[in-house]
């Protein structure tokens, strides 16, 4: 790797000192891409990457940018050439070969379904796509001069770049996953574009660049060369295509900004040719702005629907216990109520049990606090498959448990209560105090009951169940 910086870096800088437009300038560029190619497929044989395809297909599309060059070089020795020319198609393989080993790259590591990512990286192409028709695909679409494949040609340049962004911007978006390897990757694919971008502006300007600008220029796509290299040649190559959490569903700052400013580059191309009196792009305008419209209410409604599961789960958490899945004691103390309510206009009976595992703290002591947790989860899990599906169990708080059994008379009740004990896991027992409701008693009096037969039957010496004092009716004597 440490040998690859150092050729990067005085290829990059050395191109600088090299004559505009000698035949050293142009033995040099076609050297860094073939070189840069050459790497990625020796990284790709001594690295071994989970997903090789990805790294083959980059370096095809270097090895065929930077022989593009030699190409044209060539049929320059035979004459000017024709528009396109196979110079462009070489030039234009990066295109669909980078694009491709992005496609399987963000397939790989995204197995879920990332949907907010894919709405915000087309949001961004969109607007950008926009400006690129405007300045750059109409005008070459619309040049009588060049015939039918030079038209071809000349748009295929600025999609290309459209595609390469959205799949840039995709991977960028794609997870939370960012080594060594992602970062040069996303630096060299930032090159290419700022490369494209830079001569785009320059041939909307008619601005013939100087000596020293047109070897800066060049230098970008060197830049980009080498770093693609650079990408595949550090140890995390192996790494990158492993599957990765999805980014947070907020919307960062610098997202919000980019989007902003993408969805705000329609009204500004229509605002800009208004001014100039001569809107042109009408159609195209009012179509992008469509779409972006479109795409902004889909991510509202996206953030909308995840900010109502995230209040939905909030909610659950506030009455689940944690550590055993269980009800806790909010939600009991809401459940019970609600059910004496129902129990009392039905008539039917209803027993509570209070439960306790019995030497918790000499388990906990003697075993460690994690097995303590473990006998709580599968105690709970174990009773769980004891109880009738109407039956609500819940935790109470420590080692204490809560049973609520709906329909059940006292031997019922007791009958599972007895199954639980049996079922309890790691040879531990436990102590219930139960209490039928007699008809009138509050919820708090009621678990009162069943808590003083709880603590009966810890002094009886434990391992039992102990029913409480059945308390007539208020009025009854």
């Amino acid at each position: 790797m440490r040998f690859h910086l150092v050729v990067a870096a005085i290829a990059v800088t050395g191109f600088l000192a090299v004559p505009d437009g000698s035949t050293l300038q142009l033995v040099w560029q076609i050297a860094c891409g073939w070189y840069a190619a050459a790497m990625i497929v020796a990284a790709v044989r001594h690295r071994r990457p989970e997903l090789p395809a990805t790294w083959w297909l980059v370096a095809l599309g270097v090895a065929g940018n930077a022989g593009g060059i030699l190409v044209e070089y060539l049929m320059t020795l035979r004459g000017e050439p024709d528009f396109p020319s196979w110079a462009d198609i070489a030039y234009l393989s990066l295109y669909p070969a980078v694009a491709m080993a992005l496609f399987l790259l963000i397939r790989r590591r995204t197995a879920h379904r990332d949907w907010s990512s894919l709405v915000d990286a087309t949001t961004l192409t969109t607007g950008l796509g926009l400006l690129a028709w405007v300045f750059m695909v109409k005008p070459a679409a619309s040049d009588p001069s060049i015939g039918l494949l030079g038209h071809i040609a000349s748009v295929a340049y600025p999609v290309g770049d459209i595609v390469l962004l959205a799949m840039t911007v995709r991977l960028i978006l794609s997870g939370s996953a960012r080594n060594t390897t992602f970062r040069l990757l996303c630096a060299a694919l930032i090159f290419f574009l700022a490369g494209d971008g830079m001569w785009a502006v320059i041939n909307q300007m008619v601005w013939e660049p100087g000596p020293m600008a047109h070897k800066l220029l060049a230098d970008v796509f060197l830049a980009g060369y080498l770093v693609f290299a650079a990408a595949a040649i550090h140890s995390d190559v192996r790494s990158l295509s492993r599957a990765v959490e999805p980014r947070p569903a907020r919307i960062s700052r610098p997202l919000l900004a980019a989007l902003t400013v993408a969805s705000l580059i329609g009204p500004a191309l229509l605002v800009l040719q208004a001014t100039r009196h001569q809107v042109t792009d009408a159609l195209a305008i009012a179509l992008g702005c469509a779409v972006l419209f479109l795409l902004v209410v889909v991510r509202m409604s996206q953030l909308i629907t995840q900010l109502d599961l995230q209040t939905e789960k909030v909610r659950e958490l506030a009455v689940t216990d944690e550590l055993t899945g269980l009800p806790n004691r909010r939600a009991w103390n809401t459940e019970l109520p609600r059910t004496i309510e129902r129990v009392r206009r039905s008539g039917e009976p209803l027993t509570v049990a209070m439960i306790d595992i019995d030497h918790f703290k000499s388990f906990n002591d003697a075993y460690g606090h994690p097995a303590g947790d473990r006998l709580l989860k599968e105690a709970a899990a174990a009773w769980q498959d004891q109880l009738r599906a109407v039956d609500h169990l819940a935790r109470y708080g420590g080692e204490e448990f809560v049973l609520m059994l709906p329909a059940a008379a006292a031997g019922q009740a007791r009958d599972i209560i007895e199954r639980m004990l049996r079922a309890t896991p790691l040879g531990q027992t436990f102590s219930a105090g139960v209490a039928a409701w007699n008809g009138t008693e509050t919820s708090d009096e009621l678990i009162a009951r069943a808590d003083a037969a709880l603590y009966r039957a810890k002094d009886a010496g434990r391992n039992r169940l102990v029913e409480a004092d059945r308390q007539p009716p208020v009025g009854v004597g």
